[in-house]
């Protein structure tokens, strides 16, 4: 479906939403957008910075010495 759409109307695409909305709020509209998307970026990166320091304090549990694994002491006497 998008594949149709061709440079000259994209030209006037764009030639009615500078008519529309001015260059003023376009300009603005694009600043709030790139901090909108700078902030997003920033959080996925401290929440991928928080799941790696977690990942490095867990440690799994050992199970080397458990009750079962002790040879059994056998009571002779």
């Amino acid at each position: 479906m998008l594949s149709n759409i061709g440079p000259i109307q994209l030209l006037i695409v764009l030639v009615i939403v500078l008519a529309i909305f001015g260059t003023k709020r376009l300009r603005s509209l694009g600043s709030d957008l790139g901090s909108a998307v700078k902030g997003f970026r920033s959080a996925v990166s401290d929440a991928d910075k928080e799941a790696e320091q977690l990942d490095d304090r867990s440690e799994d549990a050992s199970f080397e010495n458990t009750p079962v694994d002790e040879p059994k002491k056998q009571n002779r006497g």
